[in-house]
């Protein structure tokens, strides 16, 4: 490199944007790597809930902070509550559209309430209101599951939203209005109900991927476009320079 390019500003200022570049680059690289790590440490920590001892209506009760127990196995005993059951619309399983029906449950002995999503059944299409056969037996029954949060939320437009009590089929639910609405002591969580399909409703809940591939997939774009700027920079800012100045003394 010649002294009169070191003195170029149009050499520093190249020089600043691309080290800029490649540090930006580099950093988003490295963020993804670390939003990885955070995910696969979620994964572990919600495998490790899902391997501890069921909890049973005392230790369901019980429960304090609802973070700290998501996705642990639960064996309850208690009573349906039918007449509350709600029927949330444009749910998929299997690739086929339908509902999710929740049904509250009252704990035996302890007379708490939690919202149970007991599984999927098909819409009819043909009368879009009506509901399919979902048995709930009376008397005590023995429901199987893990803890999870309210069910998740799809897009909803302004307005569509029926009045509370007004239908069974809603596009979403929230705990706490729902209780409210139907006067329920509702734990601020709910049961995934899990086993084979049963009372005209199936259970092949899809597991929840923990999205670290996408992640690592982001880091190499971002480390390669890092490497690329800097095979671009020393090319244009070192060799083609140099290979020029070498052809043009072979000239002379």
């Amino acid at each position: 490199m010649t002294p009169a390019r070191l003195r170029s500003p149009r050499f520093w200022l190249i020089t600043l944007a691309a080290l800029a570049a490649m540090l930006a680059t580099l950093s988003l690289g490295f963020w993804q790597l670390s939003r990885a790590s955070q995910k696969e440490a979620l994964q572990a920590a919600t495998d490790a809930r899902k391997g501890l001892p069921a909890l049973d209506n005392t230790a369901l009760a019980a429960i304090k902070n609802v973070a700290d127990e998501l996705h642990r196995p639960v064996r309850l005993q208690g009573r349906w509550l039918p007449q509350h059951s709600v029927y949330l619309d444009n749910r998929q399983m299997n690739g086929k559209p339908g509902f999710h029906v929740l049904t509250p449950l009252v704990l035996d002995g302890s007379g708490v309430v939690v919202l149970v999503q007991r599984g999927w059944v098909p819409r009819n299409f043909v009368n879009r209101e009506q509901l399919p056969a979902v048995q709930s037996p009376t008397g005590v029954v023995g429901v199987e599951g893990r803890l999870a949060a309210a069910p998740p939320r799809l897009y909803e437009f302004q307005g569509a939203a029926p009045a509370p009590g007004s239908s069974v089929i809603r596009q979403n639910l929230d705990l706490a209005a729902f209780s409210a609405e139907t006067r329920l002591p509702l734990v601020p969580f709910t049961v995934l109900q899990l086993g084979a399909a049963s009372d005209g409703l199936l259970r092949d809940w899809p597991e929840a991927a923990s999205g670290t591939g996408k992640h690592y997939g982001y880091a190499f774009q971002w480390f390669g476009l890092s490497g690329l700027l800097t095979v671009l920079y020393v090319w244009f800012q070192f060799i083609a320079p140099w290979r020029s100045r070498r052809a043009a003394a072979r000239r002379a």
